[in-house]
């Protein structure tokens, strides 16, 4: 259902990458953006420039009405109604706002339960929060499985747990988790139930009726549209208890010199003048993605990182390790891993290979460009017994070809670096 030659045609970036025989392997950390969402922020700055819900004047009104539409579009997008959609800058800050608003309401010694397996931006937010606050933060460790579901969190659960924070989809695992009935199951214990959708909103049907989430935040720049964007969704319950997160113009209602009145959801967590473009640009990435269709999406790269695993299983390679579920159900498009030898030698050097070198000669070898690193979640790389790994993650204009350059790369970096 997904024709990736046509696909290519609408983003211009892919003219140098054919040019240069570039294979773009890193839409985990950011999607290429299509000329129809280039063609909208352009078109913005050039015939509807204005600041937003301020003006009274013809093209005031036209910014703020593309404005408005964009966040009834997003909204959309997963289910939502319009004044559930706070617009910010990506999924951390969204997270930011997530954990500042709901600590703000626990009690001292009340738990957080969070995964080993989650993206920084879901760690950190609520580690400052916790100490700030005197509250304990507590980790699910996923262990074997590479996935989590609803029995596993609730071994982890205690009278005090009144916030579960949890990835849809692992950033380096490539792990969907099941959490179809989580928010369902807490609800019924009274916690409240936060999901990162970073990696899985771009890539699945994501429906937050269905999740029965409190809060769900993702970025634009992952899923076509442009950076600085990203949003957080929230039930009109949560969002309407959770105090401000920023001060200043746009998110008041009324200021007085002894107090203010905050202005109602959604402004009153968006202060100042917010990222118009970005959210119009964004808005038009949702349009790109709902022609495609959503569950095509994630059909297409089902297919991929079946193929992934079909490949790697044909390479049969000692030294390569991979990390993360082999069911392509369960599995995102998202390929992790190292090469190096699984029984040390009395040689000091060339038992392995560094990430970052197997990036950089991947691009040099065969035009893969690669992501290497700890990929923002430090505690997950621990927890697999390495200091980094390289990953290979996919989107809608990648196809077996690029997969056959991967590990075309991986096979020549084997064979250059590792000592027999």
């Amino acid at each position: 259902m997904i024709n990736v030659e046509e696909i290519r045609k609408d983003f211009p970036i892919f003219k140098r990458f054919e040019r240069e025989n570039i294979v773009y392997l890193d839409n985990a950390a950011t999607t290429q953006k299509p000329k129809s969402v280039i063609d909208s922020i352009v078109d913005f700055y050039e015939n509807h420039n204005s600041n937003v819900h301020r003006g009274v004047y013809r093209v005031g009104e036209e910014a703020t009405d593309l404005y408005n539409r964009s966040r009834e579009n997003v909204a959309n997008f997963i289910g939502a109604s319009e004044n559930q959609i706070i617009f910010v800058r990506n999924a951390t800050e969204a997270l930011n706002l997530a954990a500042s608003g709901l600590t703000s309401m626990l009690k001292e010694g009340d738990e957080v339960l969070i995964s080993r397996m989650e993206h920084h931006s879901n760690i950190v937010p609520w580690q400052i929060q916790t100490v700030a606050r005197n509250l304990n933060l507590k980790f699910i460790d996923n262990g074997e499985k590479d996935r989590i579901d609803w029995k596993m969190v609730e071994e982890h659960l205690s009278p005090r747990t009144k916030v579960v924070s949890l990835t849809q989809c692992s950033n380096i695992l490539g792990t969907i988790n099941d959490l179809n009935d989580m928010g369902k199951h807490l609800h019924n214990l009274g916690i409240k139930f936060v999901i990162d959708g970073a990696q899985s909103v771009p890539h699945m049907p994501v429906d937050v009726n269905k999740l029965q989430c409190d809060l769900l935040a993702f970025s634009g720049h992952k899923m076509l549209g442009p950076s600085g964007i990203g949003c957080l969704y929230g039930t009109e319950e949560i969002l309407n208890e959770m105090p401000p997160y920023m001060g200043g113009g746009e998110m008041i209602k009324e200021v007085y010199e002894d107090h203010f009145i905050p202005a109602d959801v959604p402004e009153k967590f968006e202060a100042g003048t917010p990222n118009i473009e970005g959210a119009i640009g964004l808005s038009a990435a949702v349009d790109y993605l709902k022609k495609l269709g959503m569950e095509n999406i994630r059909e297409h790269e089902r297919d991929i990182i079946s193929y992934v695993l079909k490949r790697e299983d044909e390479l049969n390679m000692d030294d390569l390790i991979s990390y993360g579920p082999r069911d392509p159900d369960i599995k995102a498009g998202i390929f992790t891993f190292n090469i190096r030898k699984k029984i040390e030698s009395d040689k000091p050097f060339g038992n392995e290979v560094h990430p970052h070198d197997i990036s950089h000669m991947a691009d040099r070898i065969e035009g893969v460009e690669l992501r290497s690193g700890h990929h923002c979640a430090m505690p997950m790389t621990v927890a697999l017994g390495v200091y980094a790994t390289a990953r290979a993650s996919f989107y809608i204009y990648n196809d077996k070809e690029d997969v056959d350059h991967l590990f075309d790369s991986i096979e020549k970096i084997e064979k250059r670096m590792i000592v027999r």
